[in-house]
């Protein structure tokens, strides 16, 4: 089974939200087949706090014109790595650090990428 088309739309709404807040190589992933709990990792970096902070709120602004709220959020408003879960695609905006440290791509690399137009 793979990603559902609402999943893959709601990565690429995401995506494009935190592209205009200059959010740095977004990368979806289908994690359908691996995971039972969610479709989609989208991962997307930012330079630094700040960055980080207003990529999280542009997404959650864009999502929230299409009816979705996050079921969760975890990481502080000054921290470098956020979560934001909506149950099919969970978002993960890093600080290019921790990007780097965790390289959630190296993790996921055997999974489908979704392309982000």
């Amino acid at each position: 089974m793979s990603a559902s088309q609402n999943s893959i739309e709601i990565a690429r709404w995401a995506a494009e939200a935190a592209a205009e807040k200059l959010a740095q190589n977004p990368v979806a992933f289908d994690v359908s087949e691996r995971l039972a709990i969610t479709d989609i990792f989208l991962i997307v970096s930012a330079g630094n706090e700040r960055q980080v902070g207003a990529i999280v709120d542009g997404i959650e602004e864009s999502l929230l014109t299409h009816g979705l709220k996050p079921t969760r959020r975890e990481g502080r408003r000054d921290s470098r790595w956020l979560l934001l879960d909506y149950l099919d695609v969970v978002i993960h905006i890093q600080h290019n650090e921790e990007r780097t440290l965790y390289s959630l791509e190296r993790l996921w690399k055997d999974c489908p990428q979704i392309p982000l137009d």
